[in-house]
């Protein structure tokens, strides 16, 4: 699969390496993380659970079948809308909704992040997973994410990321580039194997391009400050921190 095509239409891209996927979305995501998806997902978790003031409205941006959505529901009195692109996701979120008895807390809407459809300065929280690499201009992704969170309130994200020290990196190579994509074709058939060949060659290319450092700046200009790092799983987790500029008036 060539990760160059993930830059032209990077929205367009997405929906359609992830269609009919959904059924299976966070069994393989434990997979294809080496089993640290839930630990990751807590740490961004954490971050709005033990916010102060305590959220009242949270956006979960990228939502995929509400994974985050839901443990935000259940460790917070919020209310959460989750936003994702793909409507196969959010139907399969809203049967897991259901199914936690969650309906009247969590609302699910499909949009894209680059153009949300949430009024400036809305919500107290926001969290974002993965998305960075399927956004054409993530400065400005950034950006629109930040422009729907109140002053004061915290944003929080989850992406992959490439360890740096060996044996890690060559480790994680292997892994992403052999292993992946024949654990992904074995339990998840065509669709996953195709998932799994462009995972690491895409998280490569995104961090050769936009670094670690990069995102901290990303985030600062946007207006985010206290920003923290926490790298995970020996850096192939990278889970992000902040909030914005001003006094939340709660």
């Amino acid at each position: 699969m060539d990760v160059s095509a993930s830059r032209t239409r990077p929205a367009e891209f997405a929906q359609g390496l992830f269609d009919g996927l959904p059924d299976r979305y966070d069994r393989l995501g434990l997979l294809l993380s080496f089993g640290q998806d839930r630990r990751w997902r807590r740490a961004v978790v954490d971050a709005v659970a033990l916010a102060r003031p305590t959220p009242h409205i949270v956006l979960d941006v990228a939502s995929g079948t509400a994974g985050i959505a839901r443990q935000i529901a259940h460790r917070t009195p919020a209310q959460v809308v989750a936003v994702d692109l793909t409507e196969q996701m959010l139907r399969v979120g809203q049967r897991r909704v259901r199914a936690d008895g969650l309906a009247d807390r969590i609302r699910l809407c499909a949009g894209q992040a680059e153009r949300l459809p949430v009024a400036d300065a809305s919500v107290d929280a926001l969290t974002v997973s993965y998305l960075l690499r399927y956004v054409a201009d993530p400065a400005a992704t950034v950006r629109e994410l930040v422009r729907v969170v109140r002053p004061g309130g915290v944003v929080a994200s989850l992406e992959f990321a490439v360890p740096e020290r060996e044996p890690w990196h060559r480790g994680w190579v292997f892994y992403t580039r052999v292993l992946l994509p024949l654990l992904g074709l074995v339990t998840g058939g065509t669709q996953w194997w195709r998932v799994g060949r462009f995972l690491g060659p895409s998280i490569t290319a995104h961090y050769a391009r936009y670094s670690v450092a990069w995102h901290v700046q990303a985030w600062q200009d946007a207006g985010l400050v206290d920003v923290r790092v926490r790298r995970m799983s020996l850096g192939g987790g990278l889970v992000m921190w902040a909030r914005k500029a001003g006094d939340s008036g709660r």
